[in-house]
């Protein structure tokens, strides 16, 4: 029964934070990372018939353009989620008398209306009515028949989960912010706590301070402001001190655009290595590095570059100082300038 299913942890599940990011990159239409997010809904238990229906769900929040991308890129990948997970059984009864094949058609015909009327009364709690759609009768007629009449009438997802993915998509366009909201409350009404909503809208936009980074962005803490290097860089960072023994080593993050001075370390050989997010590493005279989580650098000695964020993402490296000799020491020099920073996608 498509029906609230309230969720018994107070945090989404790793399976419900990647419904999140398929709804965010379909709405945005990045299909490398959409395909990464599949990916990862399937190794976190999504079926691929829950991946298409997801799609389905999103036309109606997204448009068919953006809808066809997902299901393109969906398709690409099928072999991999069929591979970690097989799809549902193959026909679900639904509550109305239809049947749903393996995410097939399913038609409510004549009591489209009714159903659909019927649904979205229960998942708003209460009729809904008002000017806009006194005015636009047309898209009154859609809402109930179509949408929460053939699409939430499907029994493949649960209306906790469409109201996920739908808060998702519509968090990751600045101009769907009042539908956003509007489905913030239905989902309320339907088993998205408080918590929850708050914690898909962390995820999904551009977080302004490291308070709004989602929970499981980085293992590493943000840390501290950093103002005792604050003059060296352009932007806001800040510093974790992971361990002060032997080989000293922090956490340093930075937020969307900020960047270090160019700098050189003098008779020691700087390690940076890319915890989470997205930044750039960039020696004199050579094509800047993208840096991903994963991605280790040494630094050699007496090298001028710099390192920093993407302009939209933040980003945290680990780094440590090896090879280190007497007198080793750090020279800060100019700021990475807006002009060479700007070529940077």
């Amino acid at each position: 029964m498509a029906s609230a299913i309230m969720a018994d942890a107070a945090e989404l599940t790793p399976k419900e934070n990647t419904i999140v990011d398929i709804g965010a990159w379909t709405a945005r239409g990045e299909q490398d990372k959409l395909g990464a997010a599949f990916k990862a809904g399937f190794d976190a238990g999504l079926t691929l018939n829950e991946a298409k229906e997801l799609v389905g769900q999103l036309y109606a929040y997204c448009g068919f353009p953006r809808a066809l991308n997902a299901a393109a890129t969906l398709m690409k990948i099928e072999g991999y989620g069929l591979t970690r997970r097989r799809g549902e059984a193959e026909s679900a009864e639904n509550e109305n008398g239809g049947k749903i094949r393996n995410g097939g058609s399913f038609v409510l015909g004549d009591k489209a209306l009714e159903i659909g009327t019927a649904n979205q009364t229960k998942l708003c709690g209460g009729p809904v009515k008002g000017a806009l759609f006194d005015f636009h009768p047309q898209l009154d007629e859609y809402l109930k028949t179509h949408l929460f009449g053939d699409i939430f009438a499907r029994d493949i997802l649960d209306w906790r989960t469409r109201e996920i993915v739908t808060i998702a998509a519509l968090a990751a366009r600045p101009e769907t912010e009042p539908q956003m909201k509007a489905h913030i409350a239905i989902g309320k009404v339907n088993g998205v706590t408080d918590a929850q909503a708050a914690e898909i809208v962390r995820r999904v936009q551009l977080p302004r301070y490291p308070s709004d980074l989602p929970s499981d962005w980085s293992p590493i803490p943000v840390g501290e402001p950093n103002t005792a290097y604050a003059k060296y860089f352009i932007g806001n960072s800040y510093l974790h001190k992971l361990t002060l023994d032997q080989v000293p080593a922090f956490g340093v993050t930075f937020e969307p655009g900020c960047r270090n001075n160019w700098h050189v370390h003098h008779k020691g050989v700087q390690v940076i290595v890319c915890v989470a997010g997205r930044g750039w590493y960039q020696e004199e005279g050579k094509e800047p590095v993208e840096l991903v989580p994963g991605k280790t650098i040494a630094i050699p000695a007496e090298v001028k570059h710099w390192h920093g964020a993407a302009k939209d993402s933040w980003m945290q490296h680990l780094t440590y100082m090896t090879k280190t000799e007497d007198g080793a020491s750090n020279e800060w020099l100019e700021p990475v300038t807006d002009e060479v920073y700007g070529k940077l996608p």
